[in-house]
Protein backbone atom coordinates (compact mmCIF):
# COMPACT_ATOMS: atom_id res chain seq x y z
CA UNK A 1 0.00 0.00 0.00
CA UNK A 2 2.83 2.25 1.05
CA UNK A 3 3.74 2.68 -3.16
CA UNK A 4 -0.11 3.28 -4.02
CA UNK A 5 0.31 6.29 -1.57
CA UNK A 6 3.38 7.87 -2.88
CA UNK A 7 1.92 7.32 -6.47
CA UNK A 8 -1.17 9.49 -5.66
CA UNK A 9 1.17 12.12 -4.18
CA UNK A 10 3.95 12.00 -6.74
CA UNK A 11 1.56 14.32 -9.26
CA UNK A 12 1.29 16.93 -6.61
CA UNK A 13 4.87 16.81 -5.95
CA UNK A 14 5.76 17.13 -9.45
CA UNK A 15 3.17 20.29 -9.69
CA UNK A 16 4.62 21.78 -6.84
CA UNK A 17 8.31 21.72 -7.89
CA UNK A 18 7.75 22.96 -11.20
CA UNK A 19 5.59 25.74 -9.57
CA UNK A 20 8.95 26.28 -7.86
CA UNK A 21 11.32 26.30 -10.51
CA UNK A 22 8.90 28.27 -12.83
CA UNK A 23 7.81 31.09 -10.30
CA UNK A 24 8.89 31.50 -7.48
CA UNK A 25 12.82 31.30 -7.87
CA UNK A 26 12.75 33.54 -10.90
CA UNK A 27 11.36 35.85 -8.65
CA UNK A 28 13.67 35.66 -5.89
CA UNK A 29 16.48 35.92 -8.36
CA UNK A 30 14.56 39.05 -9.54
CA UNK A 31 14.80 40.19 -6.30
CA UNK A 32 18.01 39.72 -5.15
CA UNK A 33 19.39 41.92 -8.37
CA UNK A 34 17.09 44.73 -8.10
CA UNK A 35 18.25 44.66 -4.00
CA UNK A 36 21.78 44.62 -5.16
CA UNK A 37 21.40 47.59 -7.53
CA UNK A 38 19.50 49.66 -5.12
CA UNK A 39 22.67 49.10 -2.72
CA UNK A 40 25.37 49.95 -5.16
CA UNK A 41 23.88 52.90 -6.47
CA UNK A 42 26.15 55.82 -5.98
CA UNK A 43 26.05 60.36 -6.94
CA UNK A 44 26.95 60.76 -10.72
CA UNK A 45 24.87 57.80 -11.35
CA UNK A 46 22.38 58.62 -14.16
CA UNK A 47 18.78 56.58 -13.42
CA UNK A 48 15.17 55.65 -14.77
CA UNK A 49 12.51 56.01 -11.69
CA UNK A 50 9.42 53.59 -11.81
CA UNK A 51 7.48 56.40 -12.89
CA UNK A 52 9.97 57.18 -16.22
CA UNK A 53 11.54 60.38 -15.25
CA UNK A 54 15.50 59.88 -16.24
CA UNK A 55 17.98 61.86 -13.96
CA UNK A 56 21.60 61.97 -12.57
CA UNK A 57 21.44 61.11 -8.30
CA UNK A 58 23.30 64.04 -6.57
CA UNK A 59 22.56 62.76 -3.12
CA UNK A 60 22.23 59.85 -0.96
CA UNK A 61 20.90 59.51 2.48
CA UNK A 62 19.71 56.37 4.11
CA UNK A 63 16.54 55.62 1.95
CA UNK A 64 15.73 59.09 0.25
CA UNK A 65 17.63 59.74 -3.22
CA UNK A 66 17.88 63.38 -4.63
CA UNK A 67 18.33 63.77 -8.64
CA UNK A 68 18.73 65.95 -11.32
CA UNK A 69 16.35 66.18 -14.23
CA UNK A 70 16.60 68.70 -17.31
CA UNK A 71 18.32 71.20 -18.46
CA UNK A 72 17.75 73.54 -15.32
CA UNK A 73 18.92 71.20 -12.92
CA UNK A 74 15.66 70.63 -11.29
CA UNK A 75 16.03 68.61 -8.05
CA UNK A 76 13.56 65.97 -7.20
CA UNK A 77 13.52 64.51 -3.83
CA UNK A 78 12.50 60.18 -3.84
CA UNK A 79 12.68 56.85 -1.92
CA UNK A 80 15.10 54.93 -3.09
CA UNK A 81 13.11 51.77 -3.92
CA UNK A 82 11.78 54.32 -6.86
CA UNK A 83 14.71 53.58 -8.81
CA UNK A 84 14.11 51.40 -11.72
CA UNK A 85 17.82 51.06 -13.54
CA UNK A 86 20.49 52.77 -13.85
CA UNK A 87 21.75 53.81 -17.10
CA UNK A 88 25.49 54.66 -17.01
CA UNK A 89 26.22 53.68 -20.83
CA UNK A 90 28.40 56.15 -22.93
CA UNK A 91 26.71 57.67 -25.83
CA UNK A 92 29.95 58.86 -27.32
CA UNK A 93 28.44 56.20 -30.49
CA UNK A 94 25.11 58.07 -31.21
CA UNK A 95 27.49 61.19 -31.94
CA UNK A 96 29.33 59.71 -34.88
CA UNK A 97 26.25 58.70 -36.76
Amino acid sequence: MQGGQLGAFLPFIIIILVFYFLMIRPQQKRDKAMREMLEALKVGDNVTTIGGIYGKIVRIKDEVITIEVGPDKVKLVMARWSIRSVDNEEDDDDDEE
